[in-house]
């Protein structure tokens, strides 16, 4: 076997993960990527990176070259975990990773400019119910002028809403739930643009739920995907009503990756 069909093998393998597929590796200096976002009016991916890092977004295009570094001069980085957007194109970042559970107040700044090199956000904030212990979040999404967190837990995670709105809200519990026992640590999520179809991600799988009624997301159909491929998966969004962007960190073994994962 000739040198060039190992290395047309190696290439194959590599880019197929399951039903993964690799669409471009990200950037050598975003290390530790937390989030994936498609939003409205932008041709870009939009990303974050996690607690420690700087307090700035980025626009990728699908070969993964950042062709856009926004700082966000008002705001700081403490636990940057997910984004989202809303269909007039405002982009919003969660600060709210809390691993050691020792914060009590949590953070969603909003970004209305995605054209300048610099740029200030609003500022919501929310602290949790009175008797519900600090939770460390990953995953949130913006639905129906409202976002809806997923605690990360090992075991029975929590769903809480928090109002779109500029200010300080307590957020409201809404549902305590558990997908699988262990190992169903959500560690992004996103709502498809007509609203019908969720996904949960973990770091060798997702969760697809359709047909619920209202927010009782818990209470419609639940599918499990199994990926057959773990690593450090930490973003998620919607391409299409049919498939999605994953992104994960990368490590001694891998990953720091931009997928594409589809559903049929």
């Amino acid at each position: 076997m000739n040198k060039f069909l190992i290395l047309l093998l190696v290439v194959f393998f590599n880019c197929s993960s399951g039903k993964l597929t690799v669409i471009a590796d990200l950037p050598s200096s975003l290390k530790e990527t937390s989030a994936i976002e498609k939003v409205t009016n932008s041709n870009l991916l939009w990303t974050i990176e996690d607690s420690g890092n700087k307090n700035n977004i980025y626009g990728l295009d699908l070969k993964g070259n950042i062709i856009k570094d926004i700082d966000i001069s008002n705001s700081s980085n403490i636990d940057w975990e997910d984004l989202t957007s809303d269909k007039e194109g405002n982009l919003y970042i969660g600060d709210f990773g809390n691993n050691s559970k020792n914060r009590d107040d949590y953070t969603i700044y909003k970004i209305s400019d995605l054209r300048r090199d610099q740029a200030n956000a609003e500022r919501i904030n929310f602290i949790l119910p009175k008797k519900v212990k600090p939770k460390d979040f990953e995953a949130f999404f913006i639905w129906n002028g409202n976002f809806y967190l997923f605690s990360k837990e090992n075991k029975s995670s929590m769903l809480f809403k928090v109002p779109n709105k500029v200010g300080l809200h307590t957020a409201k519990l809404l549902k305590k739930f558990n997908l699988e026992g262990k190992n169903h640590r959500i560690t992004s999520a996103d709502i498809s643009d007509n609203g019908k179809t969720i996904v949960l991600l973990n770091h060798n799988k997702l969760w697809k739920i359709n047909s619920f009624n209202g927010d009782n997301f818990f209470e419609g159909d639940i599918q499990e995907l199994k990926f057959e491929h773990n690593s450090q998966k930490e973003g998620i969004c919607f391409k299409d009503a049919y498939s999605v962007y994953i992104t994960d960190e990368k490590s001694k073994s891998g990953g720091g990756n931009l997928y594409e994962f589809s559903f049929n």
